[in-house]
C-alpha cells in the first residue's frame, strides 16, 4: 500500500517539519527493526526504551519520514521529519488515513468490560457468520481479518493503532461487512489512543470490576477510559449513520443491567442503549430496567438452557458453552447482532447451539483420568468469584486450583485472589503466570498473604515452575475432584525478566496426564 505523506497528515497538528514536504509512504512502523524502504517511522517515548534513540537505525533501514516529539541530534536532508506533541497519539489518525479509513466502510461493534470480552466478541462474530453476514474480528485470543481464524501471538488485547487499522483494512478488502473489536481499557485510553480513529457503530459493556490499576491509577479512571467506547459511537458518521447494502446502520449501546456501572455507560452516549440481565436465572425477575432478560436456567454437563424474555415474548434458548456466566455473554451477543444486522430473535436464537467456545475459556481436558481438568483464563478476583461458585456447586469431590498473578501489574489484587481461592477451593497451588521483572517467589507470597490459614504443603503450595505445579495438582487429585488451571488460558508463552518462554497450558495439561498413563483424548 502506498499513500501521499501530505494526505495522511491532513488531520495531524504539526509543531514543525524538516526535509521534503511530500513523499510516497510505503508502510508504517514504530519498531526500527520492522522499517522497510519508504516507511514512516514513529519514534515513541516508550516505558522501557525511547524510540528517538532508534531514529538513526530507522533512517538507515530506509525510513522516508519520521514522526518525533524530541529534538534530534541530526537530520538527513532526504528524510521528512514531522515534529508533534505526542507521536503515539497521532499514530492513530495517521494509520487510519494511510489505510483509507477502513472502519467507515464496515459495521463496527466494540466490546469492553473486565470479564467476558473475548467470549462475547467471538459469539458476535460467530452469530454474524452463521447468519450469512460476513464478519471479521480481533480479540485477545485470536482474530479473523478475512483469511480465517488465527491465534493472537501477543499478550495484548488491543494492538497498537497501526495493527488495528491494518486489520480493519484487511477485513474491508476481503469483502467483510462487519468487524467486531475487543476494546480494552488500554486500547480506549487516550494515552495510547489505539482505537481513537475507529468509527464504532455499536458499543457493548459487559461489566467493570477491578483491574489494571497499575496503569489507570484508580478504578474510577479505569471505568472512565472504558466508557470512551460509548463516547465513540457514531464518531465518524453523519447524522443518518453509515450506509451498508441499501440501509443506514443504527448506532446504539448495549449494557449489562446487572452491573452497577450500567447507568454510567448509558450516560456516556447520546445514542439509544439496550440492556440485558441474567439476574433472573434462578427464577427472579431480572435486573430493573432490563429489556432483555434470561430466566428458567437449566444446566447440564454440556451447557445451559434458558428462556429469554423480551417485550413479553418468550424464547427458549440453548448454548453448548460451559459456565452459566456464558448466558450473559450470549444475551449481549444477541442484542448486538439483532440490532446491527436487522435479524430477528426468531432467526438468531436457533443458531445459539452452534456457537463454539473460545480456546482456553472453561476448556475441559479429558484423557479418561477420573477427575475433571479445566483450563480457563480467569486471572482477576472478579473472575474467580464468577467461576468458583458454580463449580463448587456441581463438583462432588475436592476443588484444586493452580494460578498466579501477572508481574508489574496491579499488586493489590494478589491477596484478594488468594482469599477468594481459599474460600472456594480445598487445595491452592500458586505458580508463575507472567512474573515479568518481579521475583517469582516473592510475587506468590503476596498472593499467599490472602489465605494465611492454609497450611503450607497441605492445602497451600508455592511452586513457581508451572510445569511442576500442574503435575503436583494432578498427583493430588482423586476421582471426583476438579483441577482448575487458571490465568494462562489461550496464551502461548510465559514472560520472565530474562525473556519469554513458549508455553501452552492445554498442551501442558495433556502431556502431564499422558505421563500419568491416561491416554484417551476427548
Amino acid at each position: 500500500m502506498s499513500a501521499s505523506l501530505h494526505d495522511i497528515l491532513a488531520d495531524v497538528p504539526l509543531l514543525g517539519t524538516r526535509g521534503p514536504e511530500d513523499a510516497r509512504i510505503e508502510g508504517l512502523a514504530y519498531d526500527s527493526r520492522e522499517v522497510e524502504p519508504g516507511s514512516l517511522f514513529f519514534a515513541l517515548p516508550g516505558i522501557h526504551a525511547n524510540g528517538h534513540r532508534f531514529v538513526p537505525a530507522a533512517v538507515a533501514a530506509g525510513a522516508r519520514a519520521v514522526v518525533h516529539s524530541e529534538e534530534l541530534p541530526s537530520y538527513d536532508p532526504a528524510v521528512s521529519y514531522l515534529r508533534v506533541a505526542d507521536p503515539r497519539f497521532v499514530m492513530s489518525p495517521i494509520a487510519a488515513a494511510y489505510y483509507g479509513h477502513p472502519s467507515r466502510d464496515l459495521a463496527v461493534v466494540g466490546v469492553t468490560g473486565t470479564e467476558g470480552k473475548s467470549t462475547t466478541v467471538y459469539l458476535i462474530y460467530q452469530l454474524l457468520e452463521l447468519a450469512g453476514r460476513g464478519a471479521g474480528f480481533l480479540s485477545t485470543v485470536m482474530s479473523d481479518t478475512g483469511s480465517g481464524e488465527e491465534p493472537n501471538p501477543e499478550h495484548q488485547t488491543t494492538p497498537e493503532a497501526i495493527a488495528v487499522q491494518r486489520m480493519l483494512a484487511s477485513m474491508r478488502d476481503a469483502g467483510k461487512d462487519f468487524a467486531v473489536i475487543e476494546s480494552s481499557s488500554h486500547g480506549l485510553a487516550t494515552y495510547f489512543n489505539r482505537l481513537g480513529d475507529v468509527d464504532f457503530d455499536v458499543g457493548v459493556m459487559m461489566n467493570v470490576t477491578r483491574e489494571h490499576l497499575e496503569f489507570h491509577g484508580t478504578w474510577e479512571k479505569y471505568r472512565d477510559d472504558k466508557a470512551n467506547l460509548f463516547r465513540a459511537i457514531g464518531r465518524g458518521s453523519d447524522a443518518s449513520g453509515k450506509p451498508l447494502k441499501g440501509r443506514r446502520l443504527p448506532r446504539f449501546g448495549v449494557v449489562n443491567a446487572d452491573d452497577p456501572s450500567a447507568d454510567y455507560f448509558r450516560a456516556a452516549t447520546t445514542h439509544p442503549v439496550r440492556s440485558f440481565s441474567a439476574a433472573g436465572l434462578v427464577g427472579g425477575p431480572g435486573a430493573p430496567k432490563a429489556e432483555f432478560v434470561a430466566t428458567e436456567l437449566s444446566v447440564d454437563s454440556k451447557g445451559e438452557s434458558f428462556t429469554i424474555i423480551e417485550k413479553g415474548l418468550r424464547y427458549r434458548a440453548r448454548i453448548e458453552l460451559p459456565g452459566a456466566f456464558n448466558v450473559s455473554n450470549a444475551l449481549a451477543a444477541l442484542l448486538a447482532v439483532s440490532g446491527i444486522s436487522g435479524l430477528s430473535l426468531e432467526e438468531l436464537v436457533p443458531l445459539l447451539p452452534r456457537l463454539k467456545p473460545v480456546r482456553g475459556r472453561m476448556t475441559a481436558i479429558d484423557r479418561g483420568q477420573g477427575f475433571e481438568v479445566i483450563v480457563d483464563y480467569a486471572h482477576t478476583p472478579s473472575s474467580f468469584q464468577t467461576i468458583f461458585p458454580p463449580l463448587r456447586t456441581r463438583v462432588k469431590g475436592r476443588m484444586i486450583c493452580v494460578f498466579g498473578s501477572g508481574g508489574e501489574r496491579d499488586i493489590e489484587k494478589r491477596p484478594r485472589q488468594g482469599r477468594i481461592a481459599a474460600d472456594w477451593c480445598d487445595i491452592v497451588i500458586l505458580a508463575d503466570e507472567d512474573p515479568r521483572g518481579e521475583e517469582p517467589m516473592a510475587l506468590l507470597e503476596e498472593i499467599a498473604a490472602g489465605c494465611p490459614e492454609l497450611e503450607r504443603n497441605e492445602r497451600l503450595y508455592l511452586i513457581p515452575d508451572r510445569h511442576e505445579a500442574i503435575r503436583k495438582a494432578f498427583s493430588l487429585a482423586r476421582p471426583g475432584d476438579l483441577v482448575a488451571l487458571l490465568g494462562k488460558g489461550h496464551e502461548n508463552s510465559i514472560i520472565y525478566s530474562k525473556g519469554t518462554i513458549p508455553y501452552d497450558e492445554i498442551g501442558e495439561a495433556e502431556e502431564a496426564l499422558a505421563e500419568m498413563g491416561y491416554g484417551r483424548k476427548a
